[in-house]
Formats: structure tokens, C-alpha cells, sequence
């Protein structure tokens, strides 16, 4: 057997077999259930529900960076109280857990409205070997929550110098 036999796409070969998600018969047949109750709510005048969307829950956005000493991740939490928050480290893997309450109260000369809103939310984070769990620290501050994971100093990056022959 060739190499070129092993090889998908050739040059002038125009069916290539890719096979993409939206491609998939079972995304296909959610995107055509999505696009007929938007047409059925778009006759009333009403906003169309979001059925992928959970009303209880709030996934709070996470941005994660590296250096060559520690990890260190962010996590936007609104509306979350530091006390209803719990961060945990076990075999590699950060969690982060809490709950969101959100009570509104208006009362006027001819209404009163009360809201009520609850949400909970657990990100996990798999982290890479090397992370000293004893001086893993997390501030909160300003509704953002920022874990800082030192690398052991074993799995820090360390430089080779080339030497020319």
C-alpha cells in the first residue's frame, strides 16, 4: 500500500469525506424544531423560547491563563455573595460551586411587584500535573473570583540552551 492511498484529500480529489456536526442527522433535525417554533411565535409577536437554556441555573464566564509558575482563573460571579461560593482542588481537576439570589421589591401608590430569582452553577476545570495544592490561594472581589494555582517547581518549564557543534 502507498502512502497516498493513506492520505483523504489529493489535489484535484474534490469528495473529500468530512463529516461535520451540522452535517448530523439529530442536529439537523434540532435545528429544523428550532426554526418551526420561531415561526410559530413569530405569528403572535412573541419572543421565541430558549429550550436550550435552564432556568435555574447561571453559567458564570471563565477566562484561564498560564505562565511558566502558576495557573490562574477567573471566574465573573454577579450577584453571588463570597459566602455562597465554594472552591475545591482534587486529583487535578479545580471545582467552583455557589448559588445566585437576586430578590427585586417595588411597591408604588398603585402596585406592588416582587421578584424572585435562585440559580446555582458548577464549573470544573481539569488542570494540568504539577500544581502545589498547599499554596493554592482565591480572592473575590468586585464579583469576580480569582484562583491562583502555583506549579510545583518540578513541573515548571525550564530552558535548554543550544550549544553550537
Amino acid at each position: 500500500m502507498a502512502i497516498r492511498d493513506l492520505v483523504h484529500w489529493r489535489p484535484g480529489r474534490k469528495n473529500v469525506p468530512v463529516r461535520r456536526d451540522v452535517d448530523s442527522p439529530f442536529a439537523a433535525l434540532q435545528r429544523d424544531i428550532n426554526e418551526l417554533f420561531e415561526r410559530f411565535f413569530d405569528g403572535f409577536g412573541l419572543e421565541p423560547f430558549d429550550w436550550t437554556h435552564d432556568l435555574g441555573s447561571f453559567r458564570p464566564r471563565l477566562d484561564v491563563s498560564e505562565t511558566d509558575t502558576e495557573i490562574q482563573v477567573s471566574a465573573e460571579l454577579p450577584g453571588v455573595d463570597e459566602k455562597d461560593i465554594e472552591v475545591s482542588l482534587s486529583d487535578d481537576v479545580l471545582t467552583i460551586k455557589g448559588e445566585r439570589r437576586e430578590e427585586k421589591e417595588e411597591k408604588e401608590k398603585d402596585y406592588y411587584r416582587r421578584e424572585q430569582s435562585y440559580g446555582s452553577f458548577h464549573r470544573s476545570i481539569p488542570l494540568p500535573r504539577g500544581i502545589d495544592p498547599d499554596k493554592v490561594q482565591a480572592s473575590f472581589k468586585r464579583g469576580v473570583l480569582t484562583v491562583t494555582l502555583p506549579k510545583t517547581a518540578a513541573s515548571q518549564r525550564k530552558k535548554i540552551a543550544v550549544n553550537a557543534a
